[in-house]
């Protein structure tokens, strides 16, 4: 039969083992702190933003391509089309001499290039477009509905602006961005942002 006082204990030690598991998942969580190294981000750190996530497109090969199967490079995602007359291509060239900045590092980088324009880039034109810029470097596209989702991920805004002749060009967001080797997004680059910095903020990712 239980005595008052062994309830007591028995109640004290239920109390302890709590309270000791919790400071034990303290001190962990201190512990991971203190091994994260601090980095030096030049771009607009967006750790802590509710938005992006994983998404399935296929690349200009044919190949279904996943961002978590990225996981252990850092990634560059940018959102342009191959019509593009100035932004996108700036863009890509700018990356494309990050990679030379980066040297032997660079094939721990993937650059994608997700259309906004699936309308035209087909994979084949894409095939033909994005590997100018480095062969490393993935077009991605898909169906419309897959991509207004990726968008939407990533709060990208994209319209069709008519031209001349039944043509038409795309405004769109312009900022790519930059994914840590875990996959987490890190940091967003606006556009216009130098190589040097971009390969900066990618080497910082590389840790």
């Amino acid at each position: 039969m239980l005595t008052p006082h062994r309830i007591v204990a028995r109640l004290v030690f239920a109390v302890l083992a709590k309270l000791l598991r919790y400071l034990a998942a303290v001190l962990l969580s201190l512990s991971l702190l203190a091994c994260t190294p601090s980095l030096d981000l030049k771009g607009m750190d967006i750790s802590d933003k509710a938005m992006g996530g994983d998404f399935t497109l296929t690349d200009h090969t044919g190949q279904a391509r996943s961002l978590a199967g990225f996981k252990g490079k850092a990634v560059a995602l940018f959102f342009g089309y191959t019509h593009c007359p100035d932004v996108c291509p700036t863009t890509m060239l700018e990356y494309a001499e990050a990679m030379k900045v980066l040297g032997a590092e660079a094939d721990k980088v993937q650059v994608l290039f997700v259309s906004v324009d699936p309308q035209r880039d087909t994979r084949q034109v894409l095939a033909g477009y994005v590997p100018h810029f480095d062969p490393r470097f993935l077009g991605l596209t898909g169906s419309a509905a897959a991509i207004d989702k990726v968008k939407a991920q990533y709060q990208i805004v994209a319209q069709k602006v008519p031209a001349s002749g039944g043509s038409y060009t795309v405004d769109h967001s312009a900022g790519s961005y930059l994914f840590d080797r875990q996959g987490k997004l890190r940091v967003y680059e606006a556009y216009g942002t130098p190589s040097t910095v971009l390969a900066h903020d990618l080497r910082e990712l590389l840790r």
